[in-house]
């Protein structure tokens, strides 16, 4: 049988701050397998479910409940422990009314926010790649490594809402001035505010936006930004 790449543990010490994990427990823990998300953004989901939910006290449970796939992510069943979770994510757990949207939250990479039954079927994505096919046809990357061929007209940046397992772009979100943006990572993480301008970059210095939070306005770089919405955020994002 051919194993899959990469390794299936990870040293405590190293593991990323916003998994909340013990330090001085057992010397390693799961990890992230290659999957849809970078490692240094994504959270595998056996972790998920005992460290950061805490409704499964050990990884032996945590393989109980994965493996008979009570775990649905995005609408799609994962049975594997090193599945990566990753930004705009929703899980729903079998036997429970709980939906979950993982978000930046108090400065934090990822958070699990409960969300309406209603809501479980969508989700905003970032463009992040755009190629030309046959036909004129475009084929549109995202952040959580999916893509959709559509003939629907979007640049990198923009944030699609789609609607989940189909995949079908519901709304497109421009980035522009104007905008409701949600900060991704960094010490904002988790701060929602109004785009004023977007500078182009420099040989030196990436595209970055200027964007006014609720007392102060900071220039940011372009890629760590979601367009979540016009006047508000097309989903519940806080």
């Amino acid at each position: 049988m051919v194993s899959i790449s990469g390794s299936k543990k990870l040293k405590r010490q190293m593991a990323p701050q916003f998994w909340e994990i013990s330090r001085k427990d057992k010397r390693f823990v799961v990890t992230v397998r290659p999957g849809p998300h970078k490692k240094a953004y994504a959270i595998p989901t056996a972790v998920f479910l005992r460290d950061m939910l805490k409704i499964v006290t050990s990884l032996r449970e945590a393989k109980a409940s994965i493996y008979s796939g009570k775990v649905k992510i995005d609408g799609v069943v994962r049975k594997s422990l090193h599945h990566a979770i990753g930004l705009m994510d929703v899980v729903e757990l079998e036997n429970t009314s709980d939906v979950y949207r993982l978000v930046p939250m108090q400065g934090k990479l990822l958070r699990p926010l409960k969300i309406n039954e209603s809501e479980k079927g969508k989700k905003l994505v970032r463009v992040t790649s755009k190629t030309t096919i046959s036909k004129g046809r475009m084929q549109i990357g995202f952040h959580d490594g999916r893509s959709i061929i559509s003939d629907i007209q979007v640049s990198v940046g923009d944030t699609c809402l789609i609607q989940i397992p189909e995949q079908k772009i519901l709304e497109v979100i421009k980035l522009e001035p104007g905008c409701q943006a949600l900060v991704t990572r960094g010490i904002n993480a988790g701060q929602i505010g109004k785009i004023e301008s977007i500078e182009e970059g420099t040989f030196i210095l990436p595209k970055r936006a200027v964007l006014a939070l609720e007392e102060r306005k900071i220039e940011i770089p372009e890629d760590v930004i979601m367009a979540i919405g016009k006047e508000k955020p097309t989903i519940t994002i806080k």
